[in-house]
């Protein structure tokens, strides 16, 4: 029995691109959410995880190189504050304290490496200080 030549290069093709498509995951399938998107004004915790879009679990060991907390959502991205990475409660959650000077609208943005993956997860979260 002989195959057609065609047949048999359509189905090698089709084997290779089969193959090459499970590639890794691209930064675009991570997301940084707040635990809470509430925090008292003062001295404030932000917890925040870091999951991976395509099954909902949290991420752990990021590395977290960039972080900025300003008043942007209330047209005041001059206004920022003091913001400091502290020790993770849990796998896949990042801790950050933070002085809130005023209650309102804040924008905490983040900049992070995976492990595993190239390129940079980004990600800029809104919450709101209460008195």
């Amino acid at each position: 029995m002989t195959k057609n030549p065609f047949a048999r290069a359509l189905t090698a093709a089709l084997l290779g691109l089969a193959l090459t498509s499970t590639a890794k995951a691209g930064t675009k399938d991570y997301a940084f959410q707040l635990v809470k998107d509430e925090a008292k004004q003062g001295d404030a915790l932000l917890d925040v995880r870091l999951v991976d879009r395509r099954t909902g679990t949290p991420v752990p060991n990021a590395v977290i190189f960039a972080k900025r907390i300003d008043m942007a959502p209330d047209s005041m991205e001059e206004m920022t504050s003091k913001i400091e990475q502290m020790p993770s409660p849990e796998p896949g959650i990042y801790r950050f304290k933070a002085k809130l000077t005023m209650a309102g609208g804040w924008r905490l943005s983040l900049g992070a490496k995976v492990q595993g993956e190239t390129g940079t997860v980004e990600d800029k979260l809104v919450f709101k200080a209460t008195k």
